[in-house]
């Protein structure tokens, strides 16, 4: 027990020195930059280097975030930032549109306030659990015996509150440290806690935000939805109106050609009957590609799995596929899921020239996740906002609350990464 209560302390002020240096350098470097940045928007320097130090300061928030919860177990909420402009505007335009954002979105004063209470309270907490345990060894490195050259050279030496000039005095000082010392063990890893509390006060979304961008978010993916349901209505009016109804239409009309033949001449008749056969079989193959295009038989019938394995093998190059799937999901979600990795890959192989791609699905417990990464070594260069097929497909995911991530530099290779919250299917349970 005490060596774990030793281990506590020392990592308690280890992560304390880290917090201490993080406050009183970046924290207060970044208040600093974002007052004179301010004072350059006049200018016109400031539209350009607003918005960077703001990013800088949410990084810097959500790296406290992150070590909140890993040290002490204390979440942080993040979000709360006004949602960036869908369409932004291109050049100086948009710099300025995005600076006014910026400085309209309360999150941007809040955290620009918790820079300057973190530099000071923020340090103050942060740098007493190193504090007491550095302090407490000093007091034992003096009643070894080191008070004596110093106490020759400078007469009296003040240890806190003990004047240390003979073996007693040097003596209360040792005592002293350890009293310091049984500190650091005793609440070091409180007053880490007492940091990390003061910053969730801070910084921590508040649930009554959360919620209004919820239901914005909720409100946004409904019309989204809603505006995909309707197009893909249209497609599908439009492929039927094309396609299986023209033919049947034409076998309508060969049938009373036929019937007005059959007597007058009846090979005519049985040629235009062979040609209706023909137009027939076509337009059920139209209706099943169709049918298939609204929903896979093969997905219907056995999952996401080996309905993604089946595209795999549709397509043009090779795609290795790993599913760790421990049964079915949701309809809707598998859907979703199909779909979205059918529209990745047929961009990998139309716009990237891809060769080669990698497709791992599984879904995680832990946080009822399904996650779908979906790597090719094309040329690269995709981009959601980019007005790309990714853009639509990040809209039809959000109705589902998913999160659409590419990482896609120029030259490849490119990574997409899905995931979908779902709740568990029976066969799950």
């Amino acid at each position: 027990m005490n060596e774990h209560r030793v281990r506590d302390a020392l990592l308690a002020g280890a992560q304390g020195l880290l917090l201490s240096l993080l406050a009183l350098g970046v924290s207060l470097l970044l208040f600093i930059l974002f007052v004179i940045s301010l004072a350059f928007v006049v200018l016109g320097i400031g539209l350009f280097t607003t918005p960077v130090i703001v990013d800088a300061i949410r990084a810097h928030a959500d790296q406290r975030r992150t070590f909140s919860l890993a040290w002490c177990g204390i979440a942080i909420p993040a979000g709360g930032h006004r949602p960036e402009p869908r369409h932004p505007r291109r050049g100086l335009a948009g710099q300025v549109e995005r600076t006014v954002h910026m400085l309209k979105d309360p999150t941007t004063w809040r955290d620009a306030g918790w820079l300057f209470i973190d530099a000071v309270a923020g340090f103050i907490t942060a740098i007493l659990p190193p504090g007491l345990l550095l302090f407490g060894l000093e007091g034992l490195v003096l009643v070894a015996g080191v008070w004596v050259p110093i106490a020759d050279a400078t007469g009296t030496y003040w240890y806190g509150i003990v004047p240390i000039d003979s073996w007693f005095t040097a003596t209360l000082g040792g005592l002293t440290g350890v009293g310091y010392i049984a500190a650091s063990l005793l609440f070091g890893r409180h007053l880490l806690r007492v940091h990390f509390l003061m910053t969730r006060a801070l910084i921590g979304a508040s649930e009554k935000r959360l919620l209004a961008q919820r239901v914005a978010r909720l409100t946004e993916t409904r019309h989204d939805a809603l505006d995909n349901s309707a197009a893909e209505l249209r497609r599908i009016e439009r492929d039927l109106h094309d396609g299986a109804q023209a033919r049947l239409v034409a076998m309508g009309m060969s049938l009373g050609t036929v019937e007005a033949l059959i007597e007058k001449d009846p090979e005519q008749a049985k040629r235009i009957l062979a040609q209706a056969r023909e137009n027939s079989a076509e337009a059920l193959s139209e209706l099943r590609d169709l049918v298939r295009g609204i929903h896979p038989p093969v997905l219907a019938e056995r999952g996401l799995g080996d309905a993604a394995r089946a595209l795999a093998l549709r397509m043009q190059f090779p795609v290795e596929v790993d599913v760790e799937l421990p049964g079915r999901l949701e309809e809707p979600v598998e859907s979703a899921a199909y779909f979205a990795i059918s529209e990745v890959l047929t961009n990998a192989a139309k716009h990237a020239a891809a060769e080669r791609a990698w497709l791992d699905i599984y879904y995680s417990r832990e946080d009822r996740t399904l996650r779908i990464a979906i790597t090719d070594n094309g040329r690269g260069g995709a981009n959601p906002e980019g007005g790309s097929g990714l853009r639509g497909l990040e809209r039809r995911l959000g109705a589902f609350d998913g999160v659409l991530a590419v990482s896609s530099p120029v030259g490849g290779p490119t990574l997409v990464t899905i995931e979908i919250p779902c709740a568990e299917a029976p066969s799950l349970r």
